[in-house]
């Protein structure tokens, strides 16, 4: 049994005993995420080319109240807020194939680590869905941040490899999405173990320029 993970958990309960509660997106007190703040967590869905054949659907931007909630699941171990996230990635996945297999995005067991937990299979749980992970690392690519789309294609370029998928669609889910470079590197080992069609979707999106195909499309829900 590895002791880090619960010990870290550990560590979290005891701290929000101890320290008041702030709102993960604005920092009022009392409160774990406030009326306004969840309402930034509403899914306006966005989808962006990012090869032939291949497209990511965001449910959110990464941007303002909505970036920091992510931030506060991911980096300072906030876990319950998956189950304010979780109702925006449901939306997307509502209308998967009944036949699809739906996998995450590993992390790094870096990451792993350090959080003692997996954020983007937690959210999916919430949102009632279970990883099947298919996808495991084949070496650990760098932190991604700070690199430009041309390094973030090279950094993860070899880096994952999946287990055979034997002809079905798979559903690709990842926190949030910046150029596609992991989500195209991941789509093309799946599609080389088998899938017939992946079907990428993230929580969020940067909503900034370049590393993508072409202009996204706001999608009606």
């Amino acid at each position: 049994m590895h002791l880090r993970p619960i010990v870290a958990a550990s560590l979290r309960d005891a701290l929000t005993f101890w320290l008041p509660v702030a709102c993960a997106g604005c920092g009022a007190l009392d409160v774990e995420l406030c009326d306004g703040c969840r309402g930034a967590l509403v899914p306006v869905p966005v989808r962006r080319p990012l090869a032939p054949g291949l497209s990511v659907t965001s449910a959110i931007a990464f941007e303002g109240a909505a970036a920091r909630v992510i931030r506060a699941l991911k980096e300072e171990g906030r876990t319950p807020l998956a189950r304010a996230l979780a109702p925006a990635l449901r939306a997307l996945l509502s209308g998967i194939p009944a036949d699809a297999l739906v996998t995450t995005v590993p992390s790094t067991r870096a990451a792993m680590r350090r959080r003692g937990f997996r954020p983007v299979e937690l959210i999916l749980r919430r949102a009632g869905h279970r990883d099947r992970r298919l996808v495991r690392l084949r070496r650990t690519p760098r932190d991604q941040r700070g690199l430009d789309r041309d390094a973030r294609r090279r950094n993860v370029g070899g880096a994952f490899f999946a287990r055979a998928v034997d002809g079905r669609p798979v559903v690709l889910v990842d926190d949030v999405v910046t150029t596609g470079a992991t989500l195209r590197e991941v789509a093309r080992v799946l599609t080389e173990a088998g899938a017939t069609r992946v079907i990428a979707v993230t929580l969020a999106h940067t909503p900034r320029r370049g590393g993508f195909g072409g202009e996204p499309e706001v999608i009606d829900t």
